[in-house]
């Protein structure tokens, strides 16, 4: 039987700024291990974007240039703070579109969604050439692609044991390395990675 929405399942109320975190029987081999943090959770669908997935075959400059934020022959001289920014595989949908999570220091008008916890979404290419510029937030992930659900789809993977809810904290999304968040976001949940088995339900 189909599932109602969001807004009509007490069960689950939106999970925007929150982390999903895959359970280890996640049956989706590109879901395996990540940690995804919700932007968007309504009844007709939702959004997230992965933000322990680092992608290491691809240069911060290289990807400007591509992007043409600048030009090639400034890709050498990109400011230290410009390292700040990590690349993520964000998710499996529209690869070639860039999201921005970020801290709260840098917004820009009409264009930055606010989450809780000092979180922001910027999807718009003026962030990009504010980091370019070294005038960027302190802290920030560039993700390449999403994660989206169909309306009810998410709601059923929970109810599978598919994934965790867990909090969300400026720690657990711009902390290194990445390679740790899923058994950091795990243990805010008090669980170790060796008990946790397919059956645990969700928390």
């Amino acid at each position: 039987m189909a599932t109602s929405g969001v807004e009509d399942d007490k069960e689950f109320p939106s999970l925007d700024g929150q982390l999903l975190v895959a359970m280890p029987t996640m049956a989706d081999e590109r879901f395996s291990r990540t940690v995804i943090y919700m932007c968007a959770h309504a009844e007709t669908g939702a959004m997230g974007l992965v933000v322990n997935k680092p992608i290491e075959d691809l240069k911060l400059a290289d990807l400007f240039v591509q992007l043409e934020v600048i030009a090639a022959a400034d890709a050498i001289r990109l400011p230290k703070g410009a390292n700040r920014l990590r690349l993520l595989r964000g998710g499996p949908v529209d690869t070639t579109r860039g999201f921005v999570l970020h801290s709260r220091d840098f917004v820009i008008d009409n264009a930055t969604m606010r989450f809780e916890h000092g979180i922001c979404l910027t999807s718009s290419i003026d962030i990009l050439r504010a980091i370019a510029k070294g005038e960027g937030p302190q802290n920030a992930l560039l993700a390449l692609g999403y994660a989206g659900w169909g309306a009810g789809q998410l709601e059923n993977e929970i109810r599978a044991n598919g994934w965790l809810v867990c909090p969300a904290t400026p720690g657990l999304i711009f902390d290194d390395p990445a390679e740790t968040k899923y058994e950091r976001a795990l243990r805010t949940l008090g669980i170790d990675l060796s008990m946790l088995s397919g059956d645990a339900g969700h928390a």
